[in-house]
């Protein structure tokens, strides 16, 4: 992958149209809100900003660009937990208000994947997270390992659900559960247990990270 852009220096003003990087980054979250990142390209963005391609790029030199820019823009709306929160407590309020941005950005959870993630609001929150882990006494790469078990966690619920969401209803779920109880000699823990409904992902979530938790919590 290319530099990130966090890593670049930013180039000087011209003189022009009064395009901005919080402009372009405005522009790119609602695109991709609204059609995914599939439909993103530099050409579709500069149309929505009513400028060329050339000027755009003046700003950001690559969809990469727009993308990590766009990921650091909508975790900046996650809150921080206040500083002396119970390190549990702070954990689970800020992976969940991690968890409701890239619900609230379905295209988020899938782009994450093997970008630096190095912009301000992502880092500031990360930071928060090693604070409250080191709390239990985890340092080096326990710490890490820890932070990066849990960052994982919320990741794969995201894109589980997002998911979910895409083909819930009523009669997809009682079309699910139907085929396991059929099919119960085969899957007996499955048919006996069912998977999670529609109205449950919110519990499932704090009850699985809780457990991660207790893991973190129990290592030396």
């Amino acid at each position: 992958m290319s530099e990130s852009v966090w890593l670049r220096q930013g180039r000087p003003r011209r003189e022009g149209p009064p395009l901005t990087r919080e402009r372009i980054v405005t522009e790119a979250v609602a695109l991709l809100d609204e059609e995914g990142a599939g439909r993103l390209t530099m050409r579709r963005l500069a149309e929505r900003l009513d400028t060329g391609s050339t000027t755009l790029y003046w700003h950001v030199k690559t969809k990469d660009d727009v993308l990590e820019l766009a990921l650091d823009a909508i975790f900046g709306d996650v809150p921080i937990p206040e500083s002396g929160t119970e390190w549990r407590t702070g954990v689970i309020t800020l992976m969940s208000g991690w968890r409701a941005a890239m619900l609230d950005h379905p295209w988020s959870a899938a782009v994450l994947g093997g970008r630096p993630l190095l912009g301000p609001n992502v880092l500031a929150r990360t930071d928060f997270l090693y604070g409250a882990l080191a709390t239990t006494g985890l340092t080096g790469p326990h710490l890490a390992g820890a932070a990066y078990a849990i960052a994982n966690y919320v990741i794969g619920s995201a894109l589980m659900e997002v998911g979910a969401r895409r083909d819930e209803g009523a009669e997809t779920e009682n079309a699910a559960g139907e085929h396991l109880v059929r099919n119960r000699d085969r899957y007996p823990h499955l048919a006996a247990h069912g998977h999670l409904r529609g109205g449950e992902w919110d519990a499932a979530f704090v009850q699985g990270l809780e457990y991660v938790l207790d893991g973190a919590a129990r290592r030396p």
